[in-house]
């Protein structure tokens, strides 16, 4: 299939798959007499792993990754699980500094709560942050 016809099907943009291309994620795709991009059906199931792939928060460099060693005969499964155990530790890290922004936010709030404008100095700009 066409570049378009891929596009449409995997739900993206040429210029995306290009890029893609262009990165390593997708292989090169064979081309027409005319020099057109002739992609296999086997291409959308790739896009489906690197969408997938994104939807887990892992970087494109990663995916590449993961994609190098299926294209190398390996199965990537070992790696893939080391990178989600990252990727969840990472999350987990944000999720504590939020926990710890709110916690901040919620103080200033609190000391906010009655507002009295004239005892702001234009020095302080507001005495609350």
């Amino acid at each position: 299939m066409r570049i378009g016809e891929l596009a449409q099907a995997a739900g993206t943009t040429a210029k995306t798959l290009r890029f893609y291309e262009d990165q390593g994620l997708l292989l090169p795709a064979a081309r027409t007499a005319s020099g057109y991009r002739d992609y296999g059906p086997e291409t959308l199931a790739r896009l489906d792993f690197i969408h997938r792939g994104q939807a887990a928060a892992l970087t494109l460099a990663q995916i590449r990754q993961i994609l190098q060693i299926r294209d190398s005969g390996t199965a990537p499964c070992e790696h893939v699980r080391e990178l989600l155990g990252m990727r969840l530790a990472e999350v987990d890290e944000q999720i504590a500094e939020l926990g710890r922004l709110r916690e901040t936010i919620a103080q200033l709030r609190a000391a906010a709560e009655d507002v009295e404008p004239e005892t702001c100095q234009a020095g302080a700009v507001c005495v609350y942050l």
